[in-house]
C-alpha cells in the first residue's frame, strides 16, 4: 500500500551526505515494510539485519565497531556486496542492539558513503531504560537524520481502497477553490465514517481491503492493542506496567468526558501526577500516545505558552480507540444516538491525527473560567489559527466565537460533514480534508 513517507524517503537517498536515518513509529504502524519496499524498489540491493532475530550479528558488534569491519561483516554473512549508492543496508529493531545504534556515530563520522537506515518500534523506550542489559543506550544526537511514521492518513486509506481518482478530485478541488460536487463530496464522507472504524494501521486497513469485512479489521485491531499490553509488561518493571496499563486504558474514558483535560482520579481516587510521570513518559516514548498540552495566551511560539499541567490524552489511531472502546461499527456507520456524545471524542482523535501526519504540532486553548475552549491550535509563520473539530452538520461554535473575539485570529477553521465553504472571518472544512489545513496555514514543522 502507498505510504507518503516515501517521497521523504527518496528525498532523504538523493540528499549528497545524508545521515544513517532512523525511522520512528508506534509497533505495527508499518516501519518496517516501508523500509523493505524503498530498499528494494530503489536500490540495487538490500541487506536487512533483523536484530531480534540474529544473534551472530549482535555477538560481532559486542566486539567491533569500526565500519569497515562491519560491512565486510555483513557482506560476508549476507552474501551481498554493499556498495555506497546501490546498496541499503537496513538494521532493523535496531533497539534489541545498542551497539548497533551506536555504530550509526562511527559510519556518519568516517564513511558517510553509505547507506544505512533503522528502525525501532521501541527505542524511545530502551534509550530511557535504566535497566537495560546492555546499559543504558546513548542516542547518536546530531549524527542520525529522522523520520516519524504515523498510522495511514486519510487520503492514504483512499488510496488503499483504490479511490485514487476521488482523491485527486478532492485535491483539484482545493488547488482551484471550485465548488465540490455533492455526490463526490457524499462519496468522501461515507469513506470517511468507514475510516474511523477502519483506522490507519496498515494491517487492519489490508484485512479490510481484502474483506469489506469491519469485523475482520476489528480483529486485527484487538490483537495490536493485546500485543501493546504484553509490551508493557515485557519492557518495564511490574509496578510501572500497572500504572501504564491504567493510563492507556482510561484514554476512552478521559476523552468521553465533556472536558477532555486529563484528569488522574480517573485512574485511582487520589492519584497524583508526579505518580503517573514515568507511565505517560513511557507511552509517549512507544509512540502509542499524544499528550496534545494546552496554550494560554495563544501566542507566538505556541511552544512558549504551553501549560504542561494540563493536557489532553490521546491514541494514535482513531481505530483503535474505537476497538478499545469496544465501540460496534454500527454505531458510527449508522449514527446511532446513544452514541452521540463519544462521537465527538472520536472525531477529535481523528483530527488531531490528521494534523500530526500532516507534519503539524497542534496545542489546544481553553478559557481561564473554563467555559470556552477551541480543540487545536496551529502555529503557521505570522500567527496562530484555532481549529474546532465538529462530528455532525451542526455548525455552532461557541467557544470559537470567544476566542476570535479574544484574540482576532487572521482566519479560523471549523470541521464538519458539511460541503468546503469559506466565510469572511471562518472556513469550514470537510473532515476529509483537514490535512489541507496544514498546507493552508504554513503550520507544518513549525511548532
Amino acid at each position: 500500500m502507498k505510504r507518503k513517507i516515501t517521497e521523504h524517503l527518496l528525498k532523504w537517498k538523493d540528499t549528497p551526505g545524508h545521515k544513517p536515518l532512523i525511522l520512528q513509529g508506534a509497533r505495527q504502524v508499518g516501519k518496517s515494510y516501508i523500509l523493505e519496499e524503498f530498499g528494494r524498489t530503489c536500490y540495487k540491493n538490500l541487506v536487512k539485519v533483523s536484530l531480534d532475530l540474529v544473534p551472530d550479528v549482535r555477538d560481532f558488534l559486542a566486539k567491533k565497531i569500526d565500519p569497515m569491519e562491519i560491512i565486510a561483516f555483513l557482506e560476508s554473512m549476507y552474501n551481498t556486496r554493499i556498495i555506497p549508492g546501490e546498496t541499503l543496508v537496513f538494521l532493523d529493531e535496531i533497539q534489541d542492539c545498542k551497539r548497533a545504534l551506536l555504530s550509526l556515530k562511527y559510519f556518519q563520522e568516517q564513511h558517510p558513503e553509505y547507506d544505512i537506515v533503522a528502525a525501532g518500534s521501541l527505542l524511545g523506550v530502551a534509550i530511557n531504560n535504566e535497566e537495560s542489559d546492555e546499559g543504558r543506550f546513548s542516542y547518536p544526537v546530531g549524527k542520525v537524520d529522522e523520520l516519524t511514521l504515523y498510522p495511514m492518513d486519510f487520503e492514504e486509506f483512499l488510496w488503499a481502497m483504490d479511490k485514487d481518482i476521488l482523491s485527486e478530485n478532492i485535491r483539484e478541488h482545493f488547488a482551484t477553490n471550485e465548488k465540490m460536487p455533492e455526490s463526490l463530496h457524499n462519496q468522501a464522507s461515507d469513506l470517511y465514517q468507514k475510516y474511523l472504524v477502519v483506522g490507519g494501521m496498515p494491517e487492519s486497513v489490508l484485512k479490510y481491503r481484502q474483506t469489506q469485512s469491519y469485523l475482520a479489521s476489528r480483529e486485527i485491531q484487538q490483537s495490536i492493542l493485546a500485543g501493546y499490553d504484553k509490551d508493557m509488561t515485557k519492557y518495564s518493571s511490574p509496578a510501572t506496567a500497572v500504572k501504564i496499563r491504567a493510563c492507556f486504558n482510561s484514554i476512552p474514558a478521559q476523552l468521553a468526558k465533556e472536558n477532555a483535560k486529563f484528569v488522574y482520579k480517573v485512574l485511582k481516587e487520589g492519584a497524583r501526577g508526579r505518580d503517573y510521570e514515568e507511565a505517560l513518559q513511557w507511552l509517549d516514548d512507544a509512540g502509542m500516545i499524544t499528550q496534545l498540552f494546552r496554550a494560554n495566551p495563544p501566542r507566538l511560539p505556541l511552544r512558549s505558552y504551553e501549560d504542561f499541567s494540563a493536557f489532553k490524552l490521546f491514541m494514535h489511531d482513531v481505530g483503535l480507540l474505537g476497538a478499545m472502546s469496544d465501540l460496534p461499527p454500527s454505531a458510527v456507520l449508522e449514527g446511532n444516538a446513544v452514541f452521540t456524545n463519544f462521537k465527538g471524542a472520536l472525531t477529535e482523535q481523528y483530527v488531531l491525527q490528521e494534523l500530526l501526519a500532516a507534519g503539524a504540532s497542534p496545542a489546544y486553548w481553553s478559557s481561564e473560567r473554563g467555559d470556552a475552549e477551541v480543540d487545536f491550535l496551529l502555529q503557521g509563520a505570522e500567527a496562530v489559527y484555532p481549529v474546532e473539530a465538529k462530528a455532525e452538520r451542526n455548525l455552532k461554535a461557541k467557544s470559537l466565537r470567544t476566542y476570535r473575539e479574544f484574540f482576532s485570529p487572521p482566519r479560523c477553521y471549523r470541521t464538519s460533514l458539511e460541503r468546503h465553504r469559506i466565510g469572511k472571518l471562518t472556513e469550514d472544512m470537510p473532515l476529509y480534508a483537514v490535512g489541507r489545513i496544514v498546507e493552508e496555514t504554513g503550520s507544518r514543522g513549525l511548532t
